[in-house]
């Protein structure tokens, strides 16, 4: 009997402990459900606020879509230049070599480099003391002459004498005189002159140097007459004209720039080297020597008011150039691939015939892998 009441007590309790776990259960599963009706509601709500900053132009929200931040340029109107380079140098039609016109050592030497001198100005002397004993010789047979001629003409004009005499005189007297006139000139050869008004920029020569025709001795410059020179392939031949504007670039001068016009082109093509010849002035300035280099920029082509864009911005694909802008679309920023027309190219720019407009947004970083439509951010 005792063991039947302790049964049906056990058979109880476990009842009760089915009973209160039963209704935990119940309780979790509708707590449940009450956080699943709260999550679409959040959920409905997140959708609805999104979409409302969607209309707002702001697509940072969008999680689901790709975005790419860039930097744009905005396309403004410039003018457009394209320039034929090429390397010339620094010349001058008085910068002239001088030499001696006789052969001899040097007794003197009157200037030294740097020196200011005038045209015809003596710059040094060679040995020249036998022509100088010979005019010495003949100038004593000249008045010897001189005289019997003066003699022979009183004369003559008083009847006295034949005419033989007298024009022999006078022929004898004239002919000294002519050689006289040649020795002071061989003489004058003994002296080295300076063609020019200008510099001396280098002496050559010593004193006891022997010298001959031909040797350089001096080199004198006049710097208010120099000018930029360069030969240009005949491939250029109908683009540059005199009259031409050109910058003067000196690499040599931390690439100083120089606004000039060309003042000469030769007409002639070189048959060695197929260029031909051009030259413009240069200011008179010391800044500026003899064969220092000179890059010529000639303008060839200029386009005012012209689009003008980067020219590593242009993309190819089939032989199509494109660029890449970018432009509000539904509301969202989006990158938009234009075909456009090149023109000329000079340097790192390139001018835009036409696919662009004024005001266009270009991209400049990050254009790269873009494709129509996809989002941007600047």
């Amino acid at each position: 009997m005792k063991k039947i009441i302790n049964g049906l007590v056990l058979i109880l309790f476990v009842g009760v402990i089915a009973s209160c776990g039963g209704d935990a259960l119940q309780k979790k599963k509708d707590k449940l459900e009450k956080l699943k009706t709260k999550q679409a509601e959040i959920i409905s709500e997140i959708k609805t606020m999104e979409e409302e900053i969607l209309a707002l132009g702001d697509t940072s929200s969008n999680k689901n879509e790709r975005m790419k931040y860039v930097v744009v340029t905005q396309i403004q109107r410039t003018n457009f230049n394209h320039y034929i380079d090429v390397q010339g140098r620094v010349d001058g039609d008085q910068n002239t070599t001088i030499s001696a016109r006789a052969m001899g050592p040097v007794v003197k030497v009157y200037v030294k480099s740097g020196a200011s001198v005038k045209k015809d100005q003596i710059l040094a002397e060679l040995d020249a003391e036998i022509v100088r004993r010979q005019i010495d010789d003949l100038k004593v047979s000249l008045n010897f002459a001189t005289d019997v001629f003066n003699k022979q003409k009183a004369l003559w004009e008083k009847q006295v004498g034949t005419e033989i005499q007298y024009l022999s005189a006078k022929n004898n007297m004239e002919s000294l005189q002519q050689k006289l006139a040649t020795l002071n000139e061989n003489l004058d050869m003994y002296k080295i002159k300076s063609p020019i008004n200008g510099t001396v920029d280098e002496v050559f020569v010593k004193i006891g140097q022997n010298i001959a025709p031909g040797v350089p001795c001096f080199r004198v410059v006049n710097f208010n007459n120099l000018k930029a020179k360069a030969d240009v392939a005949e491939t250029y031949a109908s683009k540059i004209h005199e009259g031409n504007q050109t910058k003067l670039l000196f690499p040599d001068l931390n690439n100083r720039e120089l606004n000039s016009t060309i003042s000469f082109t030769s007409r002639v093509i070189n048959q060695q080297n197929r260029t031909f010849t051009i030259e413009a002035y240069l200011p008179a300035e010391k800044d500026f020597f003899p064969n220092m280099i000179c890059v010529f920029k000639v303008m060839d082509y200029q386009a005012k008011n012209a689009i003008v864009v980067p020219v590593n911005t242009i993309q190819k694909t089939d032989g199509i150039a494109h660029l890449i802008v970018a432009e509000m679309k539904n509301g969202r920023q989006v990158a938009i691939k234009k075909e456009v027309v090149v023109g000329q190219i000079y340097n790192d720019k390139a001018e835009i015939l036409s696919g662009l407009s004024e005001g266009d947004q270009l991209i400049t970083t990050g254009f790269q892998d873009l494709n129509d439509n996809e989002l941007v951010k600047y």
